[in-house]
């Protein structure tokens, strides 16, 4: 590297002073020799400070590959690190603001009093999110001082949309009927497993069939349930979801926050419990 930053030093050097190496007589000028060895020097001094800009960039490969691949794991953890604090600054802004209303009409797990909250963003559809929900259960067994909103976050149309609804429906029936049929949801599969050649409304026709008949196994009044997921409590807090994706930038599910930080993706049963320390 030392001599690769000399090769450059002199490069640069033997560019900008050549005139002096052969100066130009006033009165003579310069001679032929004279002339195209200034112009051969300039050429040479060109080609080294091209090989030695190359060979910084080829030793800082070297360097950052080779003789120290940490610095690139540690540049990425800064960089990981600075994003996350910029991220949980503005959640906690957020749910500092709008934290009450969010689990005004949300389905909530665990002990709907508990002084911890976790908020999770989730699909009913979504391989993660139900990863996710299995560790956010395991949390509830374990602190009776911690409780679950569900943001029902529709990322599959209508494949989820009708379980959207309904859950947020089933609290008007009570929140321990609407906690079961997360779970239930979360458990099943409730839509086609054949999606090929069906049209749209086709799949939320079955999908709704699907829904109802384990909202009922849920021990929710189906009649009434299905009348509520039309109403304007339902469509509120589906905007309130909507406001709080587009706010936070949230780009999938699951997302959850747990107190005043941010966890994208099927956080652990171990992190989630650290972060409620």
């Amino acid at each position: 590297m030392i001599w690769t930053i000399l090769m450059i030093v002199v490069a640069v050097a033997l560019y900008l002073f050549v005139g002096k190496i052969f100066p130009k007589d006033p009165k003579k000028g310069r001679t032929m020799v004279a002339h195209y060895a200034k112009k051969s020097l300039k050429i040479v001094a060109i080609i080294l400070l091209v090989i030695g800009v190359n060979r910084t960039g080829i030793g800082t490969n070297y360097y950052l590959t080779q003789a120290n691949p940490m610095i690139l794991q540690e540049m990425a953890q800064n960089m990981q690190g600075k994003r996350s604090e910029t991220n949980n600054r503005e959640v906690r802004r957020f749910i500092r603001k709008h934290g009450a209303d969010m689990a005004k009409h949300a389905p909530i797990l665990g002990n709907a009093d508990a002084k911890n909250t976790i908020f999770v963003f989730t699909d009913y559809t979504c391989p993660y999110c139900r990863r996710a929900h299995n560790e956010l259960n395991r949390v509830l067994a374990e602190r009776d001082d911690v409780r679950v909103v569900i943001k029902n976050f529709s990322i599959h149309g209508v494949l989820n949309d009708d379980a959207a609804r309904a859950t947020i429906a089933a609290t008007l029936q009570g929140q321990d009927k609407a906690a079961k049929l997360v779970d239930m949801l979360f458990e099943k599969d409730f839509w086609p497993s054949d999606l090929q050649g069906k049209s749209q409304d086709e799949v939320a026709r079955l999908v709704h069939r699907s829904v109802m008949d384990i909202a009922q196994k849920a021990g929710l009044s189906v009649v009434q349930l299905q009348e509520d997921m039309q109403g304007p409590i339902v469509q509120a807090e589906l905007d309130s979801v909507r406001k709080a994706v587009q706010e936070l930038q949230i780009g999938g599910t699951p997302y959850l926050i747990v107190g005043e930080q941010a966890f994208p993706g099927a956080v652990p049963f171990q992190q989630i419990m650290q972060a409620l320390r």
